[in-house]
C-alpha cells in the first residue's frame, strides 16, 4: 500500500484561509491534509452538485481546532482529538486554527473538485495549485 505524508510532493490547492494537500492512494481512496487559518462556511463552493451539497463520504481526524458539517436537517461539529465519519449531503464549515486529515473515495472527490474550483473562480477567489510529483508517493 502506498503511503504519503504532509512532507511528500502531493497535489496542493490553496486559497486565502485554506491549504489542502491531496494524494490518491490504492484501492480508490484519497487522503487530504488540511490547514485552515480563517473561519469559512464553504456552502457556496458546492453549488452545482446534487442538492448543492458535497456527495462524498469523509472519514477524518481533527489534529487541532474544529470542523463542522451542515446537513439539511442538522449540524455536526468535531474538535481536536475526534475521529469522524460524515456521509453524503453536507457542506463543510471551517474554523481558523484547524488542522485535519481526511479520507474520501477518489472518484467522488475528483468529481467534486472541479465544481469547487469553478465556484472559487466565479467568486473571484485566487487559487494556487501544484500538481503531485508521482515519484514522491512511497511504497510502504
Amino acid at each position: 500500500m502506498p503511503s504519503v505524508s504532509a512532507d511528500t510532493g502531493m497535489a496542493k490547492v490553496k486559497w486565502e484561509g485554506v491549504e489542502i494537500e491531496h494524494a490518491d492512494l490504492e484501492d480508490g481512496y484519497a487522503v487530504c491534509f488540511e490547514t485552515h487559518t480563517a473561519d469559512a462556511d464553504l456552502a457556496p463552493l458546492f453549488r452545482g452538485l446534487p442538492e448543492d451539497r458535497a456527495q462524498l463520504p469523509r472519514w477524518g481526524y481533527v489534529i487541532e481546532g474544529k470542523i463542522g458539517f451542515r446537513f439539511a436537517d442538522r449540524e455536526e461539529t468535531y474538535e481536536a482529538g475526534h475521529a469522524y465519519y460524515v456521509g453524503p449531503g453536507h457542506t463543510p464549515v471551517y474554523y481558523a486554527g484547524t488542522e485535519l486529515v481526511e479520507f474520501s473515495p477518489t472518484e467522488i472527490l475528483n468529481e467534486t473538485i472541479p465544481v469547487v474550483l469553478r465556484n472559487l473562480d466565479a467568486a473571484g477567489i485566487a487559487v494556487e495549485m501544484r500538481e503531485a510529483a508521482e515519484a514522491d508517493v512511497e511504497a510502504a
